[in-house]
């Protein structure tokens, strides 16, 4: 809004330019701060910052690549990945995740990696641990992104709860419980885990 002076009008300052940032720009930036270790995200170009997670974080992840590694890659099915594995979303602007775990088929490979070393190739199973610092609002908006890039399931796991939800396009969310077992057969054939084993401390 204009300002009136007895001059006249002064116009009213132009908004602070905005950068986006770009996966080129994420790779370069440090792993490590003075603060300690930090993950990114990118945001349509926004960087997020992020802090490492925990120790019941890094127990969940671990039973999931675990089992994602010895049922699917193993047994020839297609690739597994996990530790924040970077996934470029779409481009311009840039959007860049960092998935806990995931699982690519056979019938998606070879894989496609960018120049900066992220997956381009969208995963067809995502598995994302909800750390104590995320909100499900946070979460349900990553959700809606791996679904527009393509993604085919996705698994939310919440220690707190001790649930997993799982996601699809076009399809109700499901709620599996400790009495549960997760299986995947449109991406890994024969694929069981017990829920109850996925928060076993």
């Amino acid at each position: 809004m204009a300002t009136v002076t007895e001059s006249g009008l002064i116009p009213a300052p132009e908004p602070p330019f905005e950068r986006l940032l770009t996966a080129a720009d994420l790779a370069a930036l440090p792993e490590e701060l003075p603060s300690g270790p930090v993950l990114y995200e990118l945001d349509n170009g926004r960087l997020i910052i992020m802090p490492p997670p925990g120790d019941v974080h890094g127990s969940t992840e671990n039973k999931f690549a675990g089992h994602l590694y010895m049922n699917g890659e193993m047994r020839g099915l297609g690739k597994s990945r996990c530790g924040e594995v970077g996934i470029i979303l779409w481009r311009n602007p840039d959007r860049v995740v960092g998935a806990d775990a995931v699982f690519i088929a056979n019938r998606s490979l070879p894989l496609r990696i960018s120049k900066e070393g992220y997956l381009e190739t969208i995963p067809d199973l995502i598995v994302e641990i909800m750390s104590k610092n995320d909100s499900w609002k946070a979460m349900r908006k990553k959700i809606e992104d791996y679904l527009k890039a393509g993604a085919g399931v996705i698994w939310v796991a919440d220690p707190s709860k001790r649930t997993v939800t799982e996601f699809r396009p076009g399809q109700e969310e499901k709620v599996y419980t400790e009495k549960d077992t997760l299986t995947v057969e449109d991406v890994i054939p024969g694929f069981q885990l017990p829920v109850a084993v996925v928060f076993q401390e």
